[in-house]
Parts: structure tokens; C-alpha cells; sequence
């Protein structure tokens, strides 16, 4: 569905990923890992079309990613970019308005799941109902590609596991691909098909997580700490 293909990114005299070749399986949930600043957040906003590779092509189902790519992917940013003199019911119709894909039935779903008040003012909401309303206008649309960047930022650590664990119920992975960046990898471990992990721009290594636990009886917590120690050594 995505491939990169030699894809180099930079901005002004820094370079966010070099030489990246990558193909992401369609149908999985994928987790992108890595310290601050390692380009995982690039990576998406490639995807996304938010941004053009200084070189190289990322493309979807072979066409070359431009920004009219949005009817097709559903991107969470990990910037707040919501009209805050909006309710959330306000801001769950723009985006219906926006995006034929949007499903109403299932913002309804994912609404009363988050426990939202659906004529609370955005800008009256704490950082974590704000982290929840990202959270339902995106899983509400039926894009084929959901890009969800640091979805956990924010959310009280008390309700994250219960947030966790119903979002699967919320994505169709016969019709959905889901890449999502964390630093929160214990927290969404369960969730992950596939892991990949990036390092100053460079993707380091990409693994299977079933095959991580049952060939080698690793987590993905343990794997990436003994990954990035060898990195470190080279």
C-alpha cells in the first residue's frame, strides 16, 4: 500500500530521514518507534502528503503521494489544530462535512466511549478530552490509511490501557491500515502487528511482533532496548 522508495527528507540544514526504503503491509496495525527527533513524525506527515521528499517517492497503491491523498488517509497530528469556540458535537459535524468517509454513527460510538460531552467548548476541555476528540474524528472515518502521531500524548495514564483496547473495536483492519508513532510502547504493545524502528532518519530495524514473542521471547520493550544498544556500539 505505502512504499518508500530511497527517500530522503530535509529541512534547511537538517536531515530528517536518509535513504529510507520501506513497504508497509496493508490490513496491520504498525508501530513506528524511536527517540525525539528521530523522524517518525516525518515519516507520517510523508504519508499524509503534508510534506514532499527532498528526494526519492513515497507512493500509495503505486500513485505518488500528493497532498490530494487526504480523501484517503485519516492523520492524527500530535498538534492541536481544532477550532477551540467549537463544541465537540460542532467539531464532530465539521469534519463530517469535510470528509464523505466520515461514519456519524461511529463518532456516536466513539463518543459516548471517551465519555465526552458533546457541547463541552473544545477550548473548556483539558488536554487529555482534547487528546480524546483527535482520537474520534479520526478513528470515525472509513479511510483506508489512519496515521495516528503520538495518540496517547496527554491522556491521563489512569484511562489510557481502557482507551487502548477499545480503539481496536474501532478500526476495520480487512479495509484499514494503521501506523501509529508512541513513546508509550509497553501501553500499545497488544495492539501492534508490526514495529518498525527509526533512528536518526534511518529505519534500524522492522519486525514482526508475533515473531519477536514467540521465536524469541522478546516484547517489543526489551527488543527495542537491545536494538538501540547495538546501534549505539556501531
Amino acid at each position: 500500500m505505502i512504499r518508500f522508495n530511497n527517500v530522503t527528507k530535509r529541512y534547511l540544514n537538517k536531515t530528517a530521514l536518509m535513504d529510507v526504503n520501506l513497504e508497509l503491509p496493508s490490513g496491520k496495525i504498525i508501530g513506528v518507534v524511536g527517540e525525539n527527533g528521530s523522524g517518525k513524525s516525518t515519516m507520517l506527515k510523508l504519508m499524509a502528503g503534508l510534506v514532499r521528499p527532498t528526494r526519492g517517492t513515497v507512493t500509495f497503491d503505486g500513485q505518488p503521494v500528493t497532498r490530494q491523498i487526504a480523501d484517503q488517509v485519516a492523520y492524527l497530528s500530535e498538534l492541536e489544530s481544532y477550532y477551540p469556540f467549537f463544541t465537540v458535537q460542532e467539531t464532530i459535524d465539521w469534519h463530517a462535512s469535510q470528509f464523505p468517509d466520515f461514519n456519524r454513527e461511529t463518532a456516536k460510538e466513539i463518543l459516548a466511549f471517551m465519555r465526552l460531552d458533546p457541547h463541552a467548548k473544545v477550548k473548556n476541555l483539558s488536554k487529555g478530552n482534547r487528546g480524546r476528540v483527535k482520537i474520534l474524528t479520526t478513528l470515525s472515518r472509513e479511510a483506508p490509511l489512519i496515521l495516528m502521531d503520538e495518540p496517547l500524548s496527554g491522556l491521563d495514564p489512569m484511562v489510557r490501557d481502557s482507551i487502548i483496547k477499545g480503539l481496536i473495536s474501532f478500526i476495520d483492519l480487512e479495509k484499514q491500515t494503521v501506523l501509529i508513532t508512541t513513546h508509550e510502547v509497553n501501553e500499545i504493545e497488544s495492539l501492534l502487528d508490526t514495529v518498525i524502528a527509526v533512528r536518526d532518519g534511518e529505519i534500524i530495524l522492522k519486525a514482526d511482533v508475533e515473531e519477536l514473542r514467540l521465536t524469541e521471547g522478546r516484547g517489543i520493550a526489551q527488543w527495542m532496548t537491545e536494538v538501540y544498544a547495538g546501534n549505539a556500539c556501531r
